[in-house]
């Protein structure tokens, strides 16, 4: 019991730098994903996490790989690519990684979830993983550049105080606006069908493209300066805002394939 706490205590001290998209971006994305469930697909993941909820696991991976069991899924949140790639350079090097990264991760515990034969306990843990993964790689500086750490080594200003450009979007401008994350939820999901099908259309790979894309700007923009003011959270939010909503209705879709 002890050493549980003590592993707690240690967890908070970490920081958020590590955790894409924060507590309450990833619990928004599940909400959102939670909406737009079939019946038959909410079932089967109740019968698979019982009491607990998508929203609240969807943070269990950024709490599990700080544990001796876990800690070889460090890797699995983020894919580290080179800067200037198109599309199917992208699509290609991303595929040909042989170190561990978020692309492989989230196909691995797919196939778990589609697979009679593992276990329920196996099917569980896989299930945290892929609600949380798909959060993951719709953060951009996930799918960014391994020299800088994804952003983390590029010191910044946020409104004149000192944090880092992962961390500037993993949680400070998710948190800019004061919600709750149902409330994130209940004022970003308001996706029509046709938009929501699109979104879903497009596989893993479309979805890291995306991230990497708005990384490059996103890096870009840091190089002319990186003491942000005011001006620069009305700026991007409307891409937060698409991002979390694009992550919630894609996991939505992956689920429903999966159990629908």
């Amino acid at each position: 019991m002890l050493k549980k706490y003590c592993a707690l205590f240690l967890l908070a001290l970490l920081p958020f730098s590590l955790r894409a998209w924060g507590v309450m971006g990833h619990r928004t994305v599940a909400k959102i994903a939670q909406n737009h469930l079939k019946k038959s697909t909410k079932r089967q993941i109740a019968q698979l996490l019982g009491t607990e909820t998508i929203p609240l696991v969807s943070t269990w991976a950024d709490e599990a790989r700080y544990s001796s069991e876990y800690k070889e899924t460090a890797p699995w949140h983020f894919a580290n690519l080179p800067d200037g790639l198109g599309y199917e350079q992208f699509s290609t090097q991303l595929k040909a990684l042989t170190v561990p990264n978020a692309y492989q991760a989230l196909q691995q515990n797919i196939q778990i979830l589609k697979d009679p034969a593992k276990s329920k306990d196996e099917k569980v843990v896989a299930l945290k993983f892929v609600i949380h993964l798909v959060g993951d790689v719709h953060q951009p500086m996930h799918v960014s550049r391994a020299e800088d750490q994804g952003g983390n080594k590029i010191q910044a200003k946020y409104q004149g105080k000192e944090t880092n450009l992962h961390s500037l979007w993993d949680s400070g401008l998710v948190e800019y606006q004061g919600y709750t994350y149902s409330e994130m939820a209940q004022a970003y999901d308001h996706v029509r069908g046709s938009q929501q099908k699109q979104w879903q259309a497009a596989d893993p790979v479309q979805w890291m493209f995306e991230s990497y894309q708005i990384s490059q700007q996103l890096y870009a923009e840091a190089a002319k300066g990186t003491d942000f003011d005011f001006r620069y959270t009305p700026a991007h939010l409307p891409t937060v805002q698409e991002r979390i909503t694009q992550a919630g209705i894609r996991l939505a879709g992956v689920l429903n394939s999966i159990y629908g």
